[in-house]
């Protein structure tokens, strides 16, 4: 197939293949963040979760994944077929700046990221094998309408009129509801609510070096979403960094109110909920709406953590306060502060018409109907799917007690994050001296003293 002989910018194709590279980085950032949130003993598998995630999701996406979102539309629900079992008919198609190929495999590390935020509901107590499968079908059957709804020119809510600029449904929404669904799926974890276990972060080391990577690759994840090295994609870049700063103050004074003392895992959370709540709008508003949009976000955040507590659920690690609630909050204050000024500042989008501060009201109602489809849809799929994955022999989503037990790092990997610590003393009345040593497979007689000294 001859190669498209169009002259595109190149400093449009360098910060695309750039922001390209940095949202990737962010999927291991999102594993960094979730290791270091749960207890030692189950810490690796979630780093992996978050590599396998790329793996299937980049399988998915050249195969069909592109072509459902981005394809022909059929009554503005999905895309068709017609780039199937690879990339090798978008060699010769162009965007207005950019090759297709370029948009195509930038839009892809959207669905990784999108797929490996929802399996940190996994954690703890979630099958590895299970979860593949469903990373699959679940792009397919959930993520990949969403996003097409959103994204594509004749998705209906792009139609109605809806505004995300970078992710603020298909991602986060959809994520965190998706998670939510996974935490009623699976049950709480062993011994939840009680005084016997202690679920404190075991390294905010890693949830330091997480929030990083993925403050880092946010500016690819929004300022990449303007497609072109220009002004609009530099304004996203600078509300995304005040969000995330004003985020993380708030979430990290909310968190001394109550102990008097700052956390840096406290501080980490409000980041990720300003740098969630300010995806949709960040195209979209100017930089003072950045004070008010992560202050929101972060509040929001910070009290949502207690929806778990409310519908009695074990939701590890907040999934949905940060992202699903966060996200929510993002879409409704795009309504608000959305500027028709900034969003021309790419010089493509002369007829856009802004949000409330424009007179634009009827906004609010496009970005609700948004929100609360994009909720229901993904709750009801996700946990449909779930549930019929989970009838398929070997294929149980919830790790049996002993696995919980020894974690999940030796029981599904045979690989510890590092030493037996957790594995002896966090909470193994119950695990025998056999089982101790032949998990493990080392230091038998001193795994053995041990267990008796905790049992």
């Amino acid at each position: 197939m001859a190669l498209s002989s169009h002259r595109h910018p190149q400093g449009d194709i360098a910060w695309q293949l750039m922001s390209t590279a940095l949202v990737w980085l962010m999927i291991p950032g999102v594993g960094l963040f979730y290791a270091g949130l749960t207890r030692r003993k189950n810490a690796l598998q979630l780093l992996l979760m978050s590599l396998i995630g790329i793996a299937v999701v980049s399988i998915e996406w050249i195969c069909m994944g592109y072509s459902l979102v981005f394809g022909p539309s059929h009554g503005g629900y999905i895309g068709d077929l017609q780039s199937f079992g690879g990339f090798t008919n978008l060699l010769d198609q162009d965007m207005s700046n950019l090759p297709i190929l370029v948009h195509a495999w930038y839009q892809g590390t959207f669905a990784c990221i999108t797929v490996v935020i929802a399996m940190g509901a996994l954690a703890e107590r979630g099958r590895l094998l299970p979860s593949m499968i469903f990373m699959l079908c679940w792009t397919i059957i959930v993520y990949n309408p969403i996003a097409h709804w959103t994204w594509n020119e004749n998705g209906w809510l792009a139609v109605l009129g809806s505004l995300d600029f970078a992710g603020g449904s298909p991602v986060h929404i959809n994520a965190g509801t998706a998670a939510l669904a996974i935490s009623f799926f699976l049950g709480k974890r062993r011994g939840h609510g009680t005084l016997q276990l202690a679920y404190r972060p075991h390294s905010p080391v890693l949830v330091f070096l997480g929030t990083v990577f993925l403050w880092i690759g946010w500016f690819g994840f929004n300022g990449g979403s303007a497609f072109g090295a220009n002004m609009r994609a530099a304004q996203a870049c600078i509300v995304t960094n005040l969000s995330a700063s004003v985020g993380g103050i708030t979430w990290m004074f909310l968190d001394w109110r109550l102990e008097k003392k700052i956390s840096a895992v406290g501080f980490c959370s409000g980041a990720i909920a300003g740098l969630v709540c300010i995806t949709p709008g960040s195209g979209y508003v100017s930089t003072p709406s950045a004070f008010a949009i992560g202050f929101i976000g972060a509040v929001a955040a910070n009290f949502g953590t207690k929806v778990k507590d409310l519908l009695h659920l074990d939701e590890s690690l907040d999934i949905f306060a940060s992202h699903g609630i966060a996200g929510i909050c993002g879409n409704i204050l795009t309504a608000l502060f959305a500027e028709q000024g900034v969003t021309n500042l790419d010089g493509l989008n002369s007829d856009a018409e802004g949000g409330w501060i424009n007179h634009n009201y009827i906004l609010l109602g496009y970005q609700l109907a948004d929100t609360v489809t994009v909720l229901a849809y993904s709750f009801v799929l996700t946990y449909t799917l779930l549930f019929l994955i989970n009838l398929i022999p070997g294929c149980k989503f919830r790790a049996s007690e002993e696995d919980e037990i020894i974690g999940m790092d030796l029981a599904e990997l045979g690989e510890p994050e590092s030493d037996l610590y957790d594995i002896l003393h966090a909470e193994v009345p119950t695990i025998t001296q056999n089982q101790a040593s032949s998990q493990v497979g080392i230091h038998s007689t001193q795994a053995s003293e041990k267990a008796q000294e905790s049992a």
